[in-house]
């Protein structure tokens, strides 16, 4: 149902809700809202137009709140309606957060409740939307990041409702396994490492230096958490961005009030920003649903796969020096340590050991696909392997990669190019078409 329609300077917005199963394996049980914000071009609002449908990263993520016509929105409504799903859980489709994880009781009713958030559920509501509210003629995808994920579980379990797709940074596995996605991922981190301490050497004994004063004790954040060393090193999460190592870097430039008599002391500048980057208090299922992404089928557990790969690489020690930023891993003792974590620990605790979990991948649909797809791989991508991505290419019918070395994993969001270069490779074979 359409629960508002106005206009953005630009933009013609009507806001839908509906309502889907929490389970889409008992349609008669506990019920989710799902939000979507469709987007035309206001001088077009009557046309009939093809559906463009944004899959957001994450996991957990929203989809973007746009305040004005330009990047690739601007370039997608001059053929297209877009559409913004708010995935379940986040933004206004009914948000998972600590609240609503206290309220469940126990680890197992909060597992099983998390379970229902991955790809599977997430295409199925797709798939509704698209049937139910947008017409049910089949649409093109843009999934950045996890979007990639959902895609290649899309063109798996309803191939029938993609006109085209199109994928930016996020072609996953489709033999996932955790262990060997973080074997890969460690050594692209500490390369960004590298790359950090080139750019600003100076922040190496400052980083030092902070990391010496939180070790020594009493530094607590903001919102009253105790800063740990290892919490200071998931600033490098941001290292995969631009401009993230500026962003970090700047944060570091202002770590001690170095005043007389309060050298060593930390301003509540430095901590206030390490606490707003590090708290998610916006995203907890980003945190909480990490690895298990990862998890499809039979393969096993994840079983905290980035803290086992991290046991077996000292230099990421906190004790280290250099000390070394990890980048999008998340460890158990995050949901001891991290406020709006803390609720989702015991149920994450249970879907680490879980041993089974609904097939994402169907390989032989995959294989013998035929949706047209065009990828967008970043060759130095901190968090989706670019090997890994490549294979992924050679195992889907009709899936075309263009390899870069000029974007990070949020290129999609430097302007239009990348989305326009991706529409070029679909209308060279006749899948990016608009009235």
């Amino acid at each position: 149902m359409i629960t508002a329609e106005y206009t953005l300077p630009g933009l013609h917005v009507r806001d839908h809700r509906v309502e889907v199963p929490l389970d889409w394996a008992d349609p008669e049980g506990a019920t989710l809202h799902v939000f979507a914000r469709e987007l035309v071009d206001p001088e077009r609002r009557r046309d009939d137009l093809p559906f463009l449908v944004y899959l957001q990263g994450g996991p957990g993520g929203k989809s973007p709140r746009p305040l004005t016509r330009s990047g690739w929105i601007g370039e997608a409504l001059a053929t297209h309606r877009v559409v913004l799903l708010d995935q379940r859980g986040t933004g206004r489709s009914t948000p998972v957060d600590g609240r609503v994880m206290a309220a469940l009781g126990t680890a197992e009713a909060g597992a099983a409740y998390l379970s229902h958030f991955l790809a599977d559920s997430i295409v199925a509501d797709a798939e509704h939307l698209r049937k139910t509210v947008f017409g049910g003629r089949p649409w093109t995808t843009l999934g950045q990041s996890y979007g990639g994920f959902l895609t290649l579980c899309y063109l798996s379990r309803a191939p029938e409702g993609l006109h085209a797709c199109l994928v930016t940074g996020g072609l996953a596995s489709v033999t996932p396994d955790a262990t060997d996605v973080y074997r890969h991922t460690y050594p692209r981190v500490e390369a960004k490492n590298r790359i950090y301490r080139e750019r600003y050497p100076h922040d190496v004994d400052v980083l030092g230096r902070v990391a010496d004063r939180v070790a020594a004790g009493d530094v607590r954040l903001p919102d009253g958490d105790v800063l740990t060393v290892r919490r200071l090193q998931t600033l490098g999460l941001d290292f995969g961005m631009k401009p993230g190592f500026e962003r970090v870097h700047w944060l570091v430039d202002e770590a001690f009030a170095d005043g007389p008599g309060d050298a060593e002391r930390l301003t509540d500048t430095f901590l206030a920003g390490v606490r707003e980057r590090t708290a998610f208090d916006t995203n907890p299922l980003f945190a909480a649903l990490q690895e298990s992404v990862y998890a499809s089928g039979s393969n096993g557990p994840t079983a905290w796969a980035a803290d086992r790969e991290r046991a077996d690489r000292p230099q990421f020690r906190e004790d280290a020096r250099p000390l070394l930023l990890t980048g999008e891993m998340m460890y158990p003792w995050m949901f001891e340590e991290i406020r709006a974590l803390r609720p989702f620990g015991p149920a994450v605790e249970l879907l680490a050991a879980r041993e089974q979990w609904p097939d994402l991948y169907d390989l032989k649909q995959l294989a013998a696909n035929d949706v047209p797809l065009a990828a967008a791989i970043y060759f130095d991508d901190m968090y989706v392997d670019s090997a890994l991505q490549r294979e992924t290419v050679a195992r889907v019918g009709n899936a075309h990669a263009w390899v870069t070395n000029e974007y990070e994993h949020d290129g999609l969001h430097e302007g239009d190019h990348v989305f326009t270069h991706l529409t070029g490779m679909l209308k060279d074979r006749g899948g990016f078409t608009g009235r």
